[in-house]
């Protein structure tokens, strides 16, 4: 089995029945599109910089005996699973997958919400953390205004039904 075999069953599983719907190659490849996908690859590196660092603060605070809550832990494994989750959505829809395009665009309008809200529960986070949450926060809906920008909801639009004759 291929790689490119075994990463389009995962697509299945991750998009469903509309894995294999793809833009066109012109969507795919126009100058806005690419630059896009250039600042979004960009700020989901910055993400999983954001994430290594709150894993390494919680581990430094952990060894020199400070208390580290479960939430803080669950909050960091999170954060790193979710931000590789997010590359691998941005590199299907970067190949022209409408459900990558789809699913990275959903996550990025839902996440920073989510955070915000859990980050506005007193006492749940130290204040390092909720600082870390909300730059997490503005750096998706960075994310999110350029996946919802009028030329990439034009690029990934639903194809028209074919009209069976």
């Amino acid at each position: 089995m291929s790689f490119e075999t075994l990463l389009q069953r995962l697509d299945r599983v991750a998009g469903g029945r509309a894995a294999g719907v793809a833009i066109p190659d012109e969507a795919r490849t126009h100058p806005k599109t690419k630059r896009a996908f250039t600042w979004i690859m960009w700020l989901l590196a910055v993400e999983l910089i954001l994430g290594v660092g709150a894993v390494v603060i919680a581990l430094v605070l952990a060894m020199g005996g400070e208390p580290v809550s479960f939430a803080v832990w669950m909050r960091t494994v999170v954060v790193l699973a979710m931000t590789a989750t997010l590359f691998y959505f941005a590199w299907r829809a970067k190949l022209g997958w409408r459900w990558g395009y789809q699913r990275l665009r959903l996550f990025a309008q839902i996440f920073p919400v989510i955070t915000l809200v859990m980050a506005a529960i007193p006492g749940l986070y130290p204040a390092w953390m909720v600082t870390e949450q909300i730059v997490f926060s503005l750096i998706m809906i960075g994310i999110a205004d350029f996946l919802t920008s009028d030329h990439m909801r034009d690029a990934y639009r639903k194809p028209a039904p074919e009209n069976p004759a």
